[in-house]
């Protein structure tokens, strides 16, 4: 049985643009395997807890760097917790809108939360890092004000796909497709690039079986 894990990082609610992709990809995959199981994370809802000092000094360990305390495990199995739910996914259906050039905080804090060692990747010395998950596929929905692919440096610049398309490889997500409704106002027709995206993002479910 399939599950998805639908992981929203905007806070606006209805009226915001990538959750409308990703909310028309998942009805349209749901008619097509109404067995699919989804999982909705909505990040600015969510009790996220702080990376704070004893979850780094938890981390540091698994690379030979001090002890595993109490203090440490206690903080480092809410971190097993929270990236399990994570990891039992096969899909992840991510709707990301642009804030300042990158990622909203929230999904960042999630990400830093999750990316850890022995869960979603390992390291060696001599091999470097590499990423834990296998046979995982990602959905990502892109959206941005004013940016859009190719524009001029003036309207700024990306370091939203870019940063989720190097953290998703990190960690051995490969097989990753997208929809982006960039612009979604400095555009001339925006209801029917909107539509354009919409019709993108329901064709995507052809893979989902």
């Amino acid at each position: 049985m399939t599950k998805i894990l639908n992981i929203v990082a905007s806070p606006r609610g209805d009226a915001s643009q990538s959750s409308k992709l990703a909310q028309a990809y998942l009805e349209a995959a749901t008619r097509k395997d109404p067995s699919l199981i989804v999982d909705t994370i909505e990040l600015w809802k969510e009790d996220l807890p702080e990376f704070d000092g004893d979850k780094a000094a938890a981390k540091m360990t698994f690379f030979g760097v001090g002890e595993m305390g109490a203090s440490q495990q206690s903080a480092w199995d809410q971190v097993v917790a929270i990236t399990s739910r994570f990891m039992d996914a096969d899909i992840y259906v991510l709707s990301v809108p642009m804030w300042n050039g990158g990622v909203p905080y929230k999904l960042k804090q999630y990400i830093d939360t999750i990316t850890q060692p022995g869960l979603l990747f390992g390291f060696d010395p001599e091999a470097g890092y590499s990423g834990l998950l296998e046979g995982k596929k990602a959905v990502v929905f892109y959206t941005a004000g004013v940016w859009a692919p190719g524009a001029d440096k003036k309207y700024g610049s990306d370091f939203q796909s870019e940063y989720l398309a190097w953290w998703l490889d990190f960690v051995g997500v490969k097989d990753v497709k997208d929809v982006r409704f960039q612009p979604s106002l400095l555009t001339a027709d925006p209801e029917r690039d909107q539509e354009a995206a919409i019709a993108k993002a329901i064709d995507l479910t052809r893979d989902i079986t």
